[in-house]
């Protein structure tokens, strides 16, 4: 229960949201492969930062000795005289042209290169993610929806990615504004600077209150969009489901419920950030109406020229813009160590199932297969197999049986190591599976399924899963095993056929025998037919069934199916009952006990069928 509950992404916390160092040490590496681009980023940054500062000091000598017309100054050189109110007249304007350029052109650099570095550091993350994604296990699958992988794996990397780089580039900008204009602040008056940059730093305070509201809204945000995509992917999937049981009013009012609580979610972070503006904008006006009663007083005392009364109040407001700014910056960026937070757990997650340090390679079956007091459960204190032990000789075909839910289909998913059991053993040659390299564990066996998965692309792609390096011969060979040849010929483009989303484009048979040449070309000594014709009409079955003797021929296989028709021909049947063997035999042994299991199934199933 341990185990489900930390793989279980719903219930993250986020626990190291506020270890900042923490989490920045652990960016660093993604954060190394931008590391010049960001340089360069900053270092434009810092001049961008800057001109507000130029152009509010500017104002200065423009209102003395132009708008005031006070005593102007000539400056000689080599002959030339220079005066400055003329100077003024003529620089300041075509300054203004200039300055508004060079802004323009820096922010269109640190623009681009926010976005490409944002974007490769979360392109690397993800990258990173899907291999962690790649390497869990089957539980992992089992207790997580789509929704919530899909939001932590894809949504979480670019907020802790591209905006942690998208407010790197606005802290920088706003700090150094706020450097410029208070240095435009000092040279001014430094009497009204003390006040002016109080007042901005008193504003600024209540971003220290919020972080713990953000995260608790963060993390309950990604749950709600995680259930929205999840109900998303169902409604796509399912549409046949949906449309057929005229759910579409359920759907669409739990899609609503979620948008309502998504938006009560937003709305109550916006109003404990909200009121961040407005009060700043209070206190900040505050500070202007105190300058500028004091500053009237330093003008009629003569400590102060109009000219720098007015460059010290166009910096003051110019001021209020970096704040507030720097202030919706941390409040984001909080935001962004808490995505990070979540993305750095799902990397601190570890399958369970691995190979051993000291792993054997495997070679082949030899001896055959045992299931030596096997217990397993798949939630803690549900007992699913129990005591099972059962031996598989190498060639022979075994079909397991008995009714839904007795374990039958846990038993071959224990051989793969898809699971680990509880307790006893299961072995190949007399040693134990977790001895073996899972990776070479798994080449030796072949699935194939009821509902067998076909990816996006074609055919031949489809087909190639199983031996990616198979010559054009070995595919050829196992399309005419497979029964697939004739369908393949027909077809416009052929082997290169596009099959859709999960093989959309093909037939359920068609679908079948494109998975059993899959597992044909494999060339595993080991195959697993799990319900692999129950969900095909009997014209699609007797050509799936002879594909699969093709592929079954010279292999230690284990069967499952319903059908009870489809196996009487294996070398023996194995009777689940309740996690536990109840008979073992072949289909004339089993049938010969009188009020045995198998028999009752057999004949149950039959006279059922009218047989």
């Amino acid at each position: 229960m341990e185990i489900e509950n930390r793989l279980k992404l719903k219930d993250t916390r986020s626990k190291n949201a506020f270890k900042y160092g923490h989490l920045l040490k652990k960016m660093y590496p993604y954060f190394k492969t931008v590391m010049f681009r960001t340089v360069i980023l900053v270092l434009l940054a810092i001049p961008l930062g800057l001109l507000d500062g130029v152009i509010a000091f500017s104002l200065r000598p423009y209102m003395d000795y132009v708008v005031n017309g006070n005593e102007m100054q000539v400056f000689e050189f080599q002959g030339y005289k220079l005066q400055l109110q003329a100077f003024l007249i003529r620089f300041i304007p075509i300054a203004i042209v200039f300055f508004a350029l060079f802004q323009g052109v820096l922010r269109y650099l640190c623009d681009y290169l926010t976005e490409w570095t944002g974007n490769k550091m979360s392109n690397n993350l993800k990258i990173d993610l899907f291999k962690k994604l790649t390497s869990m296990d089957t539980k992992f699958f089992d207790i997580n929806s789509s929704g919530i992988v899909l939001s932590r794996f894809f949504t979480d990397p670019d907020q802790a990615s591209k905006t942690l780089i998208s407010t790197l580039k606005t802290f920088i900008l706003s700090i150094f504004e706020l450097v410029a204009l208070v240095i435009v602040l000092m040279i001014n008056s430094w009497k009204l600077a003390l006040i002016g940059v109080g007042v901005m730093a008193i504003a600024i305070t209540p971003v220290a209150f919020i972080r713990k509201k953000i995260k608790a809204v963060s993390n309950a945000t990604m749950v709600v969009g995680g259930d929205m995509t999840t109900n998303f992917n169902e409604t796509f999937a399912g549409n046949r489901i949906v449309t057929a049981y005229n759910m579409q009013n359920s759907q669409n009012k739990k899609f609503e419920n979620q948008i309502r609580t998504q938006f009560g979610l937003t709305m109550s972070l916006t109003k404990r950030v909200g009121w961040m503006s407005p009060i700043m904008y209070f206190i900040c006006s505050i500070g202007i109406a105190i300058v500028m009663n004091y500053g009237n007083s330093l003008i009629i005392s003569g400590e102060m020229t109009a000219g720098a009364f007015a460059s010290f109040i166009t910096s003051l407001l110019l001021l209020y813009k970096p704040t507030k700014t720097l202030g919706l910056t941390l409040t984001l960026l909080q935001n962004t160590f808490v995505a990070m937070a979540r993305v750095f757990e799902i990397f601190e997650l570890m399958p369970e199932i691995v190979s051993s340090k000291d792993a054997k390679p495997f070679k082949e079956i030899g001896s055959g297969i045992k299931f030596n007091n096997v217990n397993f459960e798949y939630e803690q204190n549900v007992p699913v197999l129990k005591n099972f032990s059962l031996s598989i000789n190498k060639n022979e075909t075994i079909a397991l049986v008995g009714n839904s839910g007795g374990g039958k289909s846990t038993v071959v998913n224990l051989i793969p190591r898809f699971y680990d059991i509880k307790s006893g053993s299961i072995t190949i040659n007399n040693e134990d599976i977790r001895n073996f390299d899972i990776a070479d564990l798994r080449n030796s066996i072949s699935f194939v399924f009821q509902d067998n998965y076909l990816f996006t692309g074609t055919i031949k792609e489809n087909i190639l899963m199983g031996k990616p390096n198979a010559s054009d011969d070995e595919i050829q060979e196992v399309l005419k095993l497979a029964h697939l040849d004739e369908f393949v010929d027909s077809l416009t483009d052929g082997i290169n056929t596009i099959v859709g989303e999960r093989g959309a484009s093909l037939s359920g048979g068609q679908r079948q025998r494109v998975a059993i040449a899959r597992a044909m070309i494999k060339n595993a000594p080991i195959v697993i037919l799990d319900e692999a014709t129950s969900a095909l009409d009997n014209e699609s079955e007797a050509v799936v069934q002879k594909a699969l003797d093709n592929l079954i021929n010279n292999k230690t296989v284990f069967v499952i199916a319903h059908r009870l028709s489809t196996i009487q021909n294996a070398d023996r049947i194995a009777v689940i009952n309740e996690g536990e063997l109840a008979e073992l035999g072949t289909h004339e042994e089993l049938m010969a006990i009188q009020n045995g299991k198998y028999k009752h199934l057999y004949e149950m199933q039959f006279s059922t069928a009218g047989v």
